[in-house]
């Protein structure tokens, strides 16, 4: 129900917001922004995200099923099992869908969201065939998709393109933090889901895990910062992330032709499910988007910033912060809106302003939460959200608190 409370409380917010605006500000305009945005946000829907998704998807799916059909999903499953079967309990041992959520979490990690959005809902699907009751989330697709909402990212490559793009001085200066803070947001939608679910988290195996994960995050940034120069960092990123990518569909198809699979036809095979997907989606990705678009253009976010303002200056804090929310508040409702804030913060104030870098981080410090649990559910007809957007919004939050710190203690 949890959804349904939270669209609805989009629009009606959104109405008060807008009719506020025009009863006490004389706003004339403000009602004609509302409705030209919803029919905005209907066409960047289906246009703009459920059919280029539909290519991506045909592809990776395809090349999925190659993996599959070499058994490179199932090799990948079995490595990470002794993990995942703790966080994960309710999936058997070597199941297909930790195959998936190995890759999804892989290209995440390297800043590949194309690759990642199609391994992502086949997890997804792989997930709902061990659910029960296939109206609402089972506690392992909770997990998954808190875990992908937070957003765990290696290589920030997008941030950093854009940096460059605006003139920069350092582009990569920003490779830290958002390293930093997504780590923050990770470790927290961990945490939280472990408690609801009760997850003991101090396993052996958990601990040796989650520990050596941060083992590597840290290892990645001593080389990083030690060995190359800065200028380095975004060009080595951009390699590697890519290079990773086609060395995983050269491995699935050299495997698959070592264990004589027709290779096409598996494609093939696994394409055809691409286009239904994102047909699929389609409504669910409509509405919440509308609904958001709904928040956004009534204002009700410029309100919320001009509050803490007022409230962090009151209380006597540093509010250079401030000016940089709206990237952080409107980073778990839309991704593109959240870009489009980074984008205008950085011509504002200058790429490597304060704000300008801060916005950055935020932008690299989790994932678009109600786009996602409208995509990721949507995509099985999931309905009932139980209580993965508040464990989301825990990541979420977590990750601007993690952001704001760090920021000021590199940048400010």
């Amino acid at each position: 129900m949890s959804l349904n409370y939270i669209w609805s409380g989009f629009f009606l917010v959104g109405f008060a917001a807008a009719l506020a605006q025009w009863l006490l500000l004389g706003d004339t305009e403000i009602f004609k922004r509302i409705i030209e945005g919803t029919f905005d946000s209907a066409r960047l829907g289906v246009m703009d995200i459920a059919l280029p998704l539909a290519g991506v998807m045909t592809l990776w799916l395809g090349i999925m099923n190659i993996g599959e059909k070499a058994g490179m999903v199932n090799l990948l499953a079995r490595v990470i099992s002794p993990f995942f079967s703790r966080i994960f309990p309710e999936v058997p041992k070597n199941h297909p869908a930790t195959g998936h959520m190995v890759m999804n979490f892989s290209a995440n990690l390297l800043g590949l969201d194309n690759a990642a959005t199609p391994f992502g809902l086949k997890a997804m699907e792989s997930l709902q065939t061990l659910n029960p009751n296939k109206d609402e989330p089972s506690n392992a697709q909770i997990m998954f998709l808190v875990l992908h909402t937070s957003g765990l990212t290696l290589i920030p490559v997008a941030i950093m393109a854009q940096r460059a793009i605006l003139g920069a001085h350092d582009p990569s200066d920003i490779f830290i933090p958002c390293m930093i803070a997504t780590y923050v947001a990770t470790m927290a939608g961990i945490i939280g889901v472990a408690i609801r679910q009760r997850i003991n988290l101090f396993n052996g195996v958990v601990m040796g895990w989650l520990g050596g994960i941060t083992a590597f995050i840290g290892a990645t940034v001593w080389y990083f910062t030690q060995y190359l120069a800065r200028s380095e960092i975004e060009q080595v990123s951009k390699v590697v992330s890519n290079l990773v990518l086609i060395v995983v569909i050269a491995a699935f198809i050299i495997a698959a032709l070592w264990k004589k699979v027709n290779v096409y036809e598996a494609f093939i095979e696994g394409a055809k499910g691409g286009i239904q997907t994102s047909i699929t989606i389609i409504p669910y990705l409509v509405g919440m988007l509308v609904a958001i678009s709904v928040i956004r253009n009534a204002g009700v976010l410029g309100f919320m910033i001009s509050g803490l303002d007022w409230v962090v200056t009151h209380l006597g804090w540093n509010a250079d912060f401030v000016p940089s929310l709206p990237t952080a508040l409107m980073k778990p409702l839309s991704s593109s809106a959240s870009k489009a804030l980074m984008i205008d913060a950085m011509k504002t104030y200058g790429p490597d302003s304060f704000i300008g870098r801060l916005t950055c981080v935020f932008q690299g410090s989790a994932d678009t939460t109600f786009y996602i649990v409208a995509l990721y559910f949507g995509s099985v007809g999931i309905r009932k959200t139980r209580y993965a957007i508040s464990c989301g919004l825990i990541a979420d939050f977590a990750g601007v608190v993690a952001a704001i710190l760090v920021s000021y203690a590199f940048f400010h």
